[in-house]
């Protein structure tokens, strides 16, 4: 037992050494790294200042904002999981080139953020972007500025980000589809119950374990995202799209306060810690096994 036992720690051994070097020691150097002034290795000497960058955060605008901006961003999860059963119910029945039309929509999950933004900040543009010309066309007067605007061009990002991990959803729930039991859907459309009864109440319990995957996997990712935002908007306009994975970035590397940046790091790892121990809580309502 204890030769297996130690063949089964050298398997995963790799593993252990892998998150150790880029998760775990990260973590811990970011924890001490809080509760300094250090601002690089090329920077001044390192003091320990206490708890002043904790401090500072109560204070600070960009951080408020930011945080904000991050709860709102989150909104592209709920709804890139919801379009994604839709369409994942619509592509589990008999459709024509589904295979293809599977392949169409996971695409942009493959594609660089990067390419991706450059895609959107094209139809997003204020006056010649096909998204504008057919509001314009459609009789809309004064059409959102989208990327240009500080009122809307976070609700752009949203869309290109609910848009790109749409295809991600679709395939998982695709998969999950194939454990729904067949003579269930059956037998209650012989009863008399229409599909959109039949999709709410037994085609949705059966893959709410994925569904409740799904949302965890997006809320984390959309806290630790910042790629297609750095492209498309640098976070602006008027810090208007920065979230806080952008504002530990611009922090560390722009203006060289990594203390100040690991400090908002670590409210971050704790933001993230305590909304996926709320889904984790909160799936036994709705989350059937």
């Amino acid at each position: 037992m204890k030769r297996q036992q130690m063949i089964g720690y050298l398997f995963i051994l790799p593993s252990i050494i892998g998150v150790s070097i880029f998760f775990l020691f990260p973590l811990l150097f970011s924890l001490v790294l809080s509760f300094t002034n250090w601002s690089g290795p090329s920077g001044r000497g390192t003091e320990f200042i206490g708890m002043e960058n904790f401090q500072r955060i109560l204070g600070d605008e960009v951080f408020r904002q930011a945080f904000f901006n991050n709860f709102l961003y989150l909104i592209h999860v709920p709804i890139a999981v919801f379009l994604g059963f839709l369409v994942a119910v619509f592509l589990n029945r008999s459709v024509y080139m589904k295979n293809a039309l599977r392949a169409v929509f996971f695409l942009p999950y493959l594609i660089s953020p990067i390419a991706i933004g450059f895609v959107w900040m094209l139809l997003f543009h204020p006056s010649e972007g096909p998204i504008n010309v057919m509001l314009m066309s459609l009789g809309v007067d004064n059409p959102p500025g989208w990327l240009s605007s500080t009122g809307s061009s976070m609700y752009a990002i949203i869309i290109m980000s609910a848009w790109q991990i749409m295809g991600f959803n679709i395939i998982i729930y695709l998969a999950a589809l194939q454990g729904v039991p067949r003579e269930l859907e059956e037998a209650c459309s012989m009863d008399g119950a229409k599909k959109w009864q039949i999709t709410r109440y037994v085609t949705f319990p059966f893959v709410s374990p994925i569904t409740l995957f799904l949302l965890i996997i997006g809320v984390a990712n959309a806290f630790k995202n910042f790629g297609l935002i750095q492209a498309v908007t640098g976070g602006g306009p008027g810090n208007s799209t920065t979230i806080l994975p952008l504002y530990v970035y611009q922090t560390a590397f722009r203006y060289y306060e990594l203390g100040y940046a690991s400090t908002i790091a670590i409210i971050l790892f704790l933001v993230i810690f305590a909304i996926t121990l709320l889904q984790w809580l909160g799936q036994k309502k709705w989350v059937h096994y």
